[in-house]
């Protein structure tokens, strides 16, 4: 995960198969039911390895889960390039269940731990006769989040939560900063920094137009006098992006600065980028 912050007063810085073409659809309800039988399992407390576990969320279907029965490969890179950026993954493969019943029964009596594993947010099934794959995994980036605005405005209440309290950002000390006001302009042009550097991959305050952050500013209508930008990578939430820039001098300091009364930020994914998802906040003074 990489972070980076600047601040200056004018210029601131071929297709896999989902599931067999020809599945019947008796077999693609068994790959169905094996999920809802695993969300009730998950749903509610059980034991595992003997010891009781905490409920857990559903799993969510995710088509691009379901890998070819069998597969070998890299199972990470080969997500990667269907679509699914995972931070967490785990396949299972089983052999000798006829139904969604015996597949679940050989999955609880052997994997019990991954069934229940609360890290996991997706599921994807895929049959061949009596042998059955199942990927669990968790995406890089949030589900919840929703679109860009949404996490915008998620790193605005805690940008804000921050500055009510005084902080020690490396040795340069900061007493607690009025909250920042959300500006449209500064979140448009975050947020079309933020998918810059996820659709061309890449991860700095220059674009590949060789636009600096007062640029884009402009650019999106915002006639301010000073502009700061922060930006980071590889982080899966807001607050995982927050907490990065929190524990970097650099950041902080952006992020506490009095003289910055105005934020706009956005967030973009690309799972075929190195970083999978890009974030940017821009600092203001008018």
């Amino acid at each position: 995960m990489r972070l980076v912050a600047r601040c200056a007063p004018v210029v601131s810085l071929c297709l896999l198969p989902l599931l067999p073409l020809f599945a019947s659809p008796v077999q693609a309800s068994g790959e169905r039911q094996l999920v809802d039988v695993i969300n009730g399992y998950r749903t509610h407390p059980q034991r595992c390895d003997g010891r009781m576990a905490q409920a857990a969320a559903p799993l969510v279907l995710e088509a691009n889960l379901a890998l070819p029965v069998g597969f070998a490969g890299a199972l990470r890179e080969r997500l990667k390039a269907v679509g699914y950026q995972a931070v967490k993954v785990r396949a299972i493969r089983l052999v000798g269940a006829e139904d969604a019943g015996q597949a679940f029964g050989m999955l609880r009596s052997k994997y019990c731990s991954s069934l229940l594993e609360a890290q996991f947010a997706d599921i994807g099934v895929s049959r061949t006769r009596n042998e059955w794959q199942v990927v669990l995994a968790r995406p890089l980036l949030d589900a919840r989040l929703g679109d860009g605005r949404a996490a915008g405005q998620a790193l605005l209440a805690q940008v804000n939560a921050a500055r009510a309290k005084p902080r020690l950002c490396g040795r340069q000390r900061f007493a607690a900063a009025r909250p920042l006001a959300w500006n449209s302009a500064l979140g448009v042009a975050a947020q079309r920094h933020s998918r810059a550097m996820a659709n061309d991959n890449f991860f700095a305050h220059r674009d590949r137009d060789g636009d600096w952050p007062a640029d884009r500013a402009r650019g999106a209508g915002y006639r301010g006098r000073q502009i700061g930008e922060n930006i980071a990578a590889g982080q899966g939430a807001p607050g995982a992006a927050m907490a990065g820039w929190l524990a970097s001098p650099g950041h902080c300091a952006n992020l506490m600065n009095p003289m910055f009364t105005q934020v706009g930020a956005g967030v973009a994914e690309n799972s075929r980028s190195d970083e999978g998802v890009y974030w940017t906040m821009l600092f203001g003074a008018p």
